[in-house]
C-alpha cells in the first residue's frame, strides 16, 4: 500500500510540473515562469514584431543565397 501511495505522489506531482512547463513552452516563455501571468497588449505586438523581423531576414538570406 505504501508503494501505491508514494507512485500516486510521484503521477500527481509529475503531472503538475509537466502542465507547468508545457503550457510555458506553448506560450514561447521560460519553462518556470508563472504560465497564469497576462502579459501585456505591448509585449504581445513587439514579440510578434520580433518574430516577423527574424522570419524577413530568414527569407531575405535564403534569396540571396539562390
Amino acid at each position: 500500500m505504501a508503494k501505491f501511495r508514494k507512485f500516486t505522489v510521484g503521477v500527481v506531482v509529475g503531472s503538475c510540473l509537466g502542465l507547468w512547463a508545457g503550457v510555458n513552452i506553448g506560450k514561447g516563455q521560460p519553462i518556470w515562469a508563472n504560465p497564469f501571468k497576462q502579459r501585456s497588449l505591448a509585449q504581445q505586438a513587439s514579440d510578434q514584431a520580433n518574430k516577423m523581423l527574424k522570419d524577413a531576414k530568414r527569407a531575405v538570406r535564403e534569396s540571396l543565397k539562390e
